[in-house]
C-alpha cells in the first residue's frame, strides 16, 4: 500500500484490492468513524476526499488490514441484454472460439463494478475471462445502451457518446436517473449478470 497527500485535504491510497478497501472504508464512513466528504475507487486506488487531517488519517490507514470475507455483498444486479452487437463476431474470434460461446461466457460470469467514470451512470465492470482490444479507431457515436468491452472491462454506454470500445450487445437498463438515490444503477463493488435478452 501507498499512501500520497492530493491537495489540501485529499489522500490517494494505491492498493491491489481498491474495492475491499473501499468497501471497508465506506463502511467505517457510515459507521460514524471516518470523516470524509467521498470515496472515490479506481483502477488500482482510492482515493478519500474532504479529510479533515490527511496526517492524522494516513499514520492511521498505514495499521490497517481489510478482510475481503467481512465485506458485506448485496445480490447481483441482472440486466437484460440483446446480444446482437456488430462486434461480437471479432470478439469471438479474438477469443479463438464461437459467438455462442462468447455469449454463455458473458451470461456465466459474475462481474464486479470495478469504478465508474467516463460518463454518469457508466461502470468498469471487471471479471472478463479474456482481454479485448480496443477499436484502433474509436467510433464518432456509439449508441445509449450499446454494450462493449475493451481490455479486461466490460461497460454499458449510459448515452449516446463517442467510443472505442467493442460492441457486443444492447441493453434496455436504466443507467442513471437523477431523480434516484442512489443516481446510478451500477454503483462501486456492486456484482452484476448479463441475462440474454
Amino acid at each position: 500500500m501507498q499512501l500520497r497527500r492530493v491537495g489540501a485535504d485529499a489522500l490517494l491510497i494505491e492498493v491491489d484490492n481498491p474495492l475491499d478497501w473501499f468497501a471497508a472504508l465506506d463502511a467505517e464512513r457510515g459507521a460514524g468513524r471516518l470523516a470524509v466528504v467521498d470515496i472515490v475507487p479506481g483502477a488500482r486506488t482510492v482515493l478519500l476526499d474532504g479529510v479533515s487531517d490527511p496526517v492524522r488519517l494516513a499514520a492511521r490507514l498505514r495499521d490497517w488490514s481489510i478482510d475481503p470475507a467481512a465485506v458485506p455483498h448485496e445480490p447481483p444486479i441482472v440486466v437484460d441484454v440483446r446480444f446482437d452487437g456488430v462486434d461480437l463476431p471479432f470478439v469471438a474470434e479474438h477469443a479463438i472460439t464461437t459467438v455462442d460461446a462468447v455469449v454463455g461466457a458473458l451470461t456465466g460470469t459474475e462481474l464486479t463494478v470495478a469504478f465508474c467514470g467516463f460518463a454518469p451512470g457508466f461502470a468498469y465492470l471487471r471479471g472478463l475471462p479474456w482481454s479485448v482490444p480496443r477499436l484502433e479507431e474509436p467510433r464518432t457515436q456509439v449508441p445509449a445502451g450499446s454494450v462493449a468491452l475493451a481490455a479486461e472491462f466490460a461497460g454499458i454506454y449510459p448515452t449516446p457518446s463517442p467510443g472505442g470500445w467493442r460492441i457486443v450487445g444492447h441493453s434496455d437498463a436504466d443507467l442513471f436517473d437523477v431523480d434516484k438515490k442512489p443516481p446510478a444503477l451500477l454503483t462501486p463493488g456492486r456484482s452484476v449478470r448479463f441475462r440474454a435478452a
